[in-house]
Formats: structure tokens, C-alpha cells, sequence
């Protein structure tokens, strides 16, 4: 197999682990208050991370002080993002939140565009705006089906692209499982800080493992994401990230018994559509 077929496999592997984790949480259906689950999933979460970084020889914490700012900004945005997605998920159909954050190659596209002046053309900026009207269709506001949680789940697209943007600005001698472990311990340390404000609940024993397998499949994500990184061309792999809708859509069909509405799965499929085309010319941009 080549490098990049290797790649392909690695992404593939990760979304589907992102994806199983999503489904873990969304089984426990609100019995665990959302900061305990949180907490509870990030001690195993962050000890398993500690692990992976020691084996990889891949941690230390000689690093900047603009980068600790950094790293403290997107941490930030990972804890708001996981508040946020995971409120959405425990009241939205999995695919349909999952096809929401399908927009974040539009999203970061714009925001580097905005924000750090990144050139974007015509074409780029039509499938953007393109995709846009896609989401829209999944979350369609206005229709009998919208609610508060469609707005939760575009502020988690909003909590990514800000945490992709601002990982764009950390030098590149920056460990990736430096800024993966700082993330969790984040969420983990702001998650059992919140948790004290809500009586505790106990766990029954099928709770438990969906927290335990949500955990190993964070992990897992984390592992095959580190390994993506390490392997082919990015341009060519970042395509298989759209894998994980497919997921979604089984998933969500297999264990909740929910399929999307057909505008759904039409805004989700100008979403993907939208997004490979703007990640195309990206590569072809570079490339000219």
C-alpha cells in the first residue's frame, strides 16, 4: 500500500472512532449530567493521551510563551466546543449534527480569509457560500423540527474553526500531543470544576461502559490522528474526514433508529460537495 492509501486508512479510522465516541455518549441519553460525564470520560481520556505522548516520545513543555497563549485559546475552544456539541447531540439525530460539522472546511476557509488575509478565490468563495445554504438545509431554521439545539451545534462549528485557526498560528516546533493533552486536561479540569455545581448521579454498569468505550474511542481518534499527520499528503487525505457522515448515518440508523429528513441529507451532500471542491482547489492553488 502507499503512503497516502496508508493516510487514507488512518483518516477513515479516526472519524470512525470520533464517531463511535458520539454514539457512546449519546446512548447515556442525559442520565449522567453533562459536566460529570465529561469529567468522568476525561480522567480516562487524559491518562490515556499521557500514555500514547510517553510512547511516541512525543511531550515536552519547552514551549513560548505565545504559544502557551495559544494553546490556552484553542483549549478554551475545545472545552465550548465540547459543551455545545454535546448538548446538541443528546437532543438531534446523530447524523444531523454530524453533517453540521461536515461546513468546517468552508468555515476555516472563510475565517483564514478574514482573519489572517489568506487568498481566496471566486471559485472558493462561491462553494463557501454555496455550502453555507446546504447548512441551512440541515438545520433549517424556521421549520416545525428547528430548535435551540440547531443553533448549539453551528457553535460548535464556531468552536472548531476558531480551534483549527488558532492551531495554524502555533509554531511548528510545538508538540501535537502537547496541545491534544492540554485540551483535555481543559475540558476534564473545567468540566469537574462545573460538575460540583449539580448533585452527582450514580452510574448503573451499562452507563459506565458506554463512558469507558467513549473514552477509548477519543483515544483511538486522537492516535489515528497523530499518525495522519505522520503519513502521505494531507490534500489527498483530508477528503476521507467526509467519512465519518457515512458513520453517522449507519450509526444513527442502527442504534437510534433515526434517519435524516430529505432536505437533511440534500444539505448534507451540498455540504461534502462544497467542502471537497474547496479543499481541490486549495491543492490545485498550491500547486500552480
Amino acid at each position: 500500500m502507499s503512503a497516502n492509501q496508508i493516510g487514507a486508512l488512518f483518516m477513515m479510522a479516526s472519524m470512525a472512532c470520533f464517531t463511535l465516541n458520539d454514539t457512546f455518549m449519546k446512548v447515556t441519553n442525559g442520565a449522567i449530567p453533562l459536566f460529570q460525564l465529561l469529567f468522568l470520560r476525561g480522567i480516562l481520556t487524559t491518562l490515556l493521551i499521557i500514555l500514547l505522548a510517553r510512547w511516541l516520545n512525543a511531550l515536552h513543555f519547552n514551549i513560548a510563551r505565545r504559544d502557551w497563549g495559544l494553546i490556552g485559546l484553542r483549549s478554551a475552544s475545545e472545552m465550548a466546543t465540547a459543551y455545545f456539541f454535546i448538548t446538541a447531540l443528546f437532543n438531534m439525530p446523530l447524523a444531523n449534527v454530524t453533517a453540521t460539522l461536515q461546513a468546517l472546511p468552508l468555515t476555516v476557509t472563510l475565517g483564514g480569509a478574514l482573519l489572517f488575509r489568506e487568498k481566496v478565490g471566486w471559485r472558493r468563495m462561491s462553494a463557501i457560500l454555496i455550502g453555507f445554504i446546504g447548512m441551512l438545509l440541515i438545520v433549517r431554521p424556521g421549520a416545525e423540527g428547528f430548535n435551540i439545539y440547531g443553533i448549539y451545534a453551528l457553535l460548535a462549528v464556531l468552536g472548531v474553526t476558531i480551534r483549527d485557526l488558532v492551531t495554524r498560528q502555533l509554531s511548528a516546533d510545538v508538540p501535537s500531543m502537547t496541545v491534544t493533552l492540554a485540551a483535555s486536561v481543559t475540558v476534564m479540569g473545567f468540566s469537574g470544576a462545573a460538575s460540583l455545581t449539580t448533585p452527582w448521579v450514580a452510574i448503573s454498569g451499562m452507563h459506565a461502559l458506554m463512558v469507558i468505550g467513549s473514552s477509548i474511542c477519543i483515544f483511538g481518534g486522537y492516535y489515528f490522528s497523530v499518525r495522519v499527520m505522520r503519513v502521505g499528503e494531507i490534500s489527498f487525505i483530508a477528503p476521507f474526514r467526509y467519512t465519518g457522515l457515512i458513520w453517522a448515518l449507519v450509526l444513527g440508523w442502527l442504534v437510534f433508529g433515526d434517519w435524516p429528513a430529505p432536505l437533511t441529507l440534500l444539505g448534507a451532500g451540498i455540504v461534502v460537495t462544497t467542502g471537497l471542491f474547496t479543499l481541490y482547489r486549495e491543492r490545485a492553488t498550491k500547486d500552480a
